[in-house]
């Protein structure tokens, strides 16, 4: 259930279970939710431990799914590590309400240095800190079945769920190699409380009717379906592929003209679950089909706007055959791990091909540095043959980009609270290291839009999610400079199309409980829609033929001082994400003189329309004029044999240079 807080008092739960207790817990008690050790809802202030063997080891770090640093003995190790081995330790985990706790989740440490788990342990409450009762099977002290290696999480259900306000996990025997070490999840509904003296803060519950769950396949299609029926005339279902096991990837449109590219109007996506066991950023791409659908029939101008203005695609589920795999287990006990990969063991997020390499081995070898190539780079051959290990998830996904004109994406991860972008491989293969690319300002800007306003992220208050302070960054940070990724999404994405992406890393939690998706909701929503707004920064227009006013494809619009490149899409029209300046801007297509012109962008947020118009060379004019069997103007004749002469009189200069020199030789 979403939501688990019981409604009678406190004495009336305590009264009934001791009174019946397998009556009540049965037919009353639901499925109580986790506390939040995972998704830091419970403090570092509310754990406390009988000794730890140093701070790094503390029990701030006792917390299901925390990840440590590369190396051991850090400040960011990955558990709660006892001083001592004996029978005597604890950690305790503070409420701070009055709690009907019904189990725990056990993992052991997380290290690549290091074995560490506990086998078996008993469980005591306690309303004070200083009483302690502990959890009973019948007559006697219950011993619970801990962990068998360091990752697989283990649930633990009470006997009898019991009502307190503390609770300490008391371990007793552990990995034999090993010692006393543990990541802990403690699942528990708080109550009323009795005496009204806690007075500890609730956290924001949305007003948005959405439907606030984990939705598998045959659900998330359900709802998708539900909410075009609900707004018929600004969506569209369709799919773009499917994956290995045959789910087919769903993406919804919003537009105020579904299935039509309008002249003008920008494309923006947003893709989720390429790493299937990060479910959150699935969940708030859903919550957003239903969001835009209500405010805008309710007439919510901003939202109005935005659907009309854009063409929105939303992909909740880029890997829906890991998302199974991971929901099948549940939010806790699917580990850090399990669903990651597609169904074929890829990591789709290093499954794109290396066009930063391409570029960059390029830059190296070639010496007119004219003919180098900074955008549109084509796909290595290798890359698209039958043979190559590439996803069908991604292959249908870079189709999408190909035959839709991109402007602006984001990419929806979990596990971490950062915004990431491009390049996010390093140029020499290095670990980490700053690699910007020629849009890095506008990029930081992308990043720094969304961190600001996502309601975590930005509270300076909050703590390290794992082994990084992305504080100290103003949450976000050169991807490349995080840690190497060959083959991204974001860079791809950069590198072969117009598109600018960014990666959001939504949440500590790559799963959260269902209890947390209206919280989580609330947190991302501001940030969600002022991103999906700044596709409509910078310049826009049309590049058009003078003479026949049609629009011209592929034309290459270049900034100067930028070097990066874009093109105009099918109609001629273009998009260029740039920050507020003065830039001299110039157009060119083939068979056409280039066009140079001064577009000033404001800091508005709409767009400054900078249309070109290109005329024909006139060796594209006999191109064409020979290509219908015409007879050639006579003005064209005479700019041709003008052209000539230019060319001829330019040849001639340069034989008799080379000659000059030549004669100087032979008398030296």
């Amino acid at each position: 259930p979403s939501s688990c807080s019981l409604d009678l008092s406190f004495t009336e739960i305590q009264s009934k279970i001791i009174a019946n207790p397998s009556v009540f817990l049965l037919s009353f008690i639901p499925e109580c939710p986790p506390l939040g050790l995972e998704s830091l809802r419970v403090q570092d202030t509310q754990l406390r431990a009988s000794s730890f063997q140093r701070h790094g080891l503390g029990p701030h770090r006792g917390r299901l799914n925390i990840q440590s640093g590369l190396e051991d003995g850090d400040i960011y190790d990955g558990a709660w590590c006892a001083k001592y081995e004996d029978q005597n330790q604890w950690l305790e985990v503070d409420a701070r309400q009055p709690t009907l706790f019904t189990g725990v989740i056990l993992q052991g440490r997380n290290s690549i240095w290091s074995w560490d788990w506990v086998t078996t342990y008993k469980v005591q409450f306690s309303n004070d800190s200083i009483a302690w009762k502990p959890s009973m099977n019948g007559t006697k002290e219950a011993v619970f079945e801990g962990n068998q290696d360091v990752e697989t999480p283990v649930l633990a259900v009470f006997p009898e769920p019991t009502v307190a306000r503390y609770i300490r996990i008391n371990p007793q025997t552990w990995f034999e190699n090993g010692t006393v070490c543990l990541r802990a999840e403690v699942l528990g509904c708080p109550l009323p409380d009795p005496n009204n003296i806690y007075t500890w803060g609730t956290e924001q519950e949305s007003t948005d009717k959405l439907d606030f769950r984990h939705h598998n396949y045959k659900e998330m299609r359900k709802l998708m379906k539900s909410v075009n029926e609900d707004c018929p005339d600004i969506t569209r279902i369709y799919s773009i592929g499917k994956s290995y096991m045959g789910l087919k990837l769903y993406v919804m449109e919003i537009s105020d003209n579904p299935g039509k590219h309008e002249l003008g109007e920008p494309e923006f996506r947003y893709v989720a679950g390429m790493h299937g066991n990060e479910a959150l950023g699935r969940e708030l791409v859903l919550s957003l089909m239903q969001f835009l659908c209500h405010e805008y029939k309710q007439g919510n101008q901003r939202i109005v706007r935005l659907v009309k203005e854009t063409r929105i695609h939303l992909l909740p589920s880029m890997n829906p055959d890991g998302y199974e795999m991971a929901y099948k287990k549940g939010s806790e006990l699917a580990g850090w791990a399990m669903g990651r990969y597609s169904y074929e063991g890829i990591d789709m997020n290093h499954n794109f091909a290396d066009l930063n390499s391409v570029m960059w081995d390029a830059l190296e070898l070639e010496t007119d540095k004219s003919k180098l190539i900074n955008h549109y780079i084509p796909i290595p051959e290798k890359y698209t043959s039958e043979e190559a290990f590439v996803a069908p998830e991604t292959r249908a996904v870079i189709s999408w980009m190909q035959n839709i004109p991109f402007v602006l994406s984001a990419n929806l991860h979990g596990g971490e609270l950062v915004v990431t972008y491009p390049f996010d491989m390093t140029r020499d293969w290095a670990p980490s290291e700053h690699t910007p690319t020629p849009d890095d300002s506008f990029f930081r800007w992308l990043a720094t839009v969304y961190a600001s306003t996502n309601q975590v992220m930005s509270n300076p208050d909050r703590r390290p999610c794992h082994n990084e302070d992305f504080l100290r960054h103003n949450n976000i940070i050169n991807g490349a400079e995080w840690h190497t990724v060959p083959g991204s999404m974001n860079d791809f994405s950069y590198l072969h199309t117009n598109c600018f992406e960014v990666t959001v890393e939504l949440s500590c939690d790559k799963f959260p409980h269902a209890s947390e998706l209206p919280t989580e909701w609330e947190n991302n929503k501001e940030s969600l829609l002022v991103y999906m707004e700044q596709v409509h920064r910078g310049i826009k227009g049309v590049v058009r033929d003078k003479d026949t006013e049609a629009g011209i494809a592929d034309a290459i619009i270049k900034v100067d001082g930028i070097d990066h490149h874009i093109r105009s899409a099918f109609d001629g029209d273009y998009w260029r994400l740039l920050n507020p300046g003065d830039y001299e801007v110039t157009a060119s297509a083939e068979g056409y003189f280039s066009n140079r012109r001064m577009c000033r962008v404001e800091y508005d947020h709409y767009p400054t329309i900078c249309d070109f118009l290109l005329t024909k060379t006139p060796k594209q004019r006999l191109r064409e004029i020979l290509a219908k069997g015409g007879k050639i103007p006579k003005d064209l004749q005479l700019r041709l044999r003008a052209l000539r002469m230019k060319k001829l009189r330019a040849t001639t200069k340069a034989i008799n240079r080379r000659r000059a020199r030549e004669r100087r030789a032979r008398a030296l």
